[in-house]
């Protein structure tokens, strides 16, 4: 999968919840994932076919049902590609309050 892949899966709100869910609550069924949104259960599969197609959820089945679960390791890719913008505004935000500290310093 392609970095823009995950990125227009993260784009959705619907689908960033969705992925917090599998993070914070472990792996389940599409039924109990659907029951927590306000749209209807064939538009939540849509969100998480996005999101298998990103490689960011997999599925399984048991008997009838589908059940999901995140795949970390795209986002760790995307932890990756922006860890330049991170180390580039904390040495922003350094040199910011290196000068809040000076101002300080001379009003005092």
């Amino acid at each position: 999968m392609t970095a823009d892949h995950v990125f227009t899966a993260l784009a959705s709100p619907a689908r960033r919840e969705l992925l917090r869910l599998l993070l914070q609550e472990g792996p389940q069924p599409a039924g109990r994932l659907a029951e927590r949104f306000d749209m209807s259960r064939p538009s939540v599969s849509e969100h998480l076919k996005v999101l298998r197609d990103a490689g960011l959820v997999a599925e399984a089945r048991k008997g009838r049902e589908r059940h999901y679960h995140l795949e970390a390791e795209p986002l760790m890719e995307i932890r990756d590609w922006l860890t330049p913008y991170e180390r580039f505004w904390r040495e922003k935000l350094a040199g910011l309050s290196s000068l809040l500290d000076e101002m300080e310093e001379d009003d005092g």
